[in-house]
């Protein structure tokens, strides 16, 4: 009699191994924050104060790319307050990178990502698996993040737009 085949069973991707995903948010960092070298001193920068010139959407999309450091630093079992502390950094690096010019400077200066990326080597493998109210805690930080973010773009998108017409209509 003959047998039935057994399904085969595979992945499209292979999973993710922690040492994988800390490559991943140190490359995000680098490239966020010290791509970039300027000439003639040992200081770099990285696209998040670049991008962050742009109006209306700098900030909310370099939020966004950082907010990756901060999920796999829960997948890592980073404890929470570390969490907190990493998404105050980039909640600090969004406010103050909303204010034109003077906010890419600072994002330049504080390099929220490599901050988070630190945390994140110091803190992962503590042997701790997230909890749901990990992800709870996490998921809430991010979108008030991402929700500031995208008023204070919209906003400085605004007031633009709104300088643009009353100079144009001079």
């Amino acid at each position: 009699m003959p047998t039935e085949p057994k399904p085969v069973d595979f992945e499209v991707l292979p999973p993710e191994s922690p040492r994988e995903k800390q490559k991943l948010s140190r490359t995000l960092a680098w490239i966020l924050d010290d791509l970039i070298p300027i000439p003639g001193t040992n200081y770099r920068i990285g696209l998040d104060p670049i991008i962050g010139l742009i109006p209306g959407v700098g900030d909310s999309s370099t939020a966004a790319f950082s907010s990756v450091i901060l999920i796999n630093a829960l997948r890592a079992g980073v404890p929470r307050i570390v969490l907190v502390r990493m998404a105050l950094n980039v909640l600090l690096n969004t406010l103050f990178g909303a204010v034109p010019v003077l906010g890419d400077f600072f994002s330049a200066w504080f390099k929220s990502n490599q901050r988070n990326y630190t945390l994140l080597q110091k803190h992962s493998g503590s042997g701790r698996k997230s909890t749901r109210a990990d992800w709870i805690i996490v998921g809430s930080l991010l979108a008030g993040i991402l929700t500031i973010a995208i008023t204070i773009s919209l906003a400085v998108a605004w007031l633009a737009i709104r300088m643009v017409t009353m100079l144009t209509s001079v």
